[in-house]
C-alpha cells in the first residue's frame, strides 16, 4: 500500500446480557435460539435509541473478546473442510467483529429486549442498526462450498 492506514478506535456502545456463560453454550447461529436477550446502551448513547422501538429486526455488532485473532482457517459446522475465515462465519478472525440479526421483543429505557443473540454474556456492543428486509435481503445469495439441505 502506498499509504500509511491508522489504527481505527471503536466505542463500546453498550453490553449485550445473555445466558450464555461459556463458549459452549452458545448457539451455533442465533436465530436458531429462543432465548430472550438484553442489550443494555450505556447512558452516553440512549439518544440514539430515539425510534428503535419501531424496528422489529436489527443488526447488532459486538466485538468476539475470545476470538483467536491469528487463525485465517476454520471448519464449520456445516463443513467437511478448512475454509478461509472470510468465507465464514467463524468467531475467529483478525478483526472479531460479529452481527446478529434480531427480533426486537421490546424497549425500556436504555435497554433493548431481543431474542436471536449468539453472543457471550457481557459481550462488547459496537453498533446496531435496522434491518431493512427490502434492501437486507437478497434472495439467490449463496455460499458455493455450503452443502445442500436434504
Amino acid at each position: 500500500m502506498s499509504e500509511e492506514i491508522s489504527p481505527m478506535k471503536l466505542i463500546p456502545i453498550g453490553v449485550i446480557h445473555t445466558p450464555y456463560k461459556r463458549r459452549e453454550d452458545i448457539p451455533r447461529q442465533g436465530r436458531l435460539s429462543e432465548e430472550i436477550c438484553q442489550i443494555e446502551i450505556f447512558p452516553d448513547f440512549e439518544e440514539g435509541l430515539k425510534d428503535v422501538d419501531q424496528c422489529t429486526h436489527l443488526f447488532v455488532l459486538f466485538w468476539l473478546h475470545l476470538g483467536d485473532r491469528k487463525r485465517l482457517l476454520a471448519t464449520p459446522p456445516i463443513s467437511d473442510r478448512e475454509h478461509g475465515v472470510f468465507a465464514t462465519r467463524s468467531p475467529n478472525r483478525p478483526n472479531p467483529i460479529a452481527i446478529d440479526i434480531v427480533q426486537l421483543l421490546g424497549v425500556e429505557g436504555s435497554r433493548l429486549t431481543v431474542k436471536g443473540m449468539d453472543a457471550l454474556d457481557g459481550s462488547v456492543l459496537l453498533d446496531i442498526k435496522p434491518y431493512f428486509t427490502d434492501m437486507d435481503s437478497i434472495a439467490d445469495a449463496r455460499v458455493g462450498w455450503q452443502k445442500k439441505a436434504d
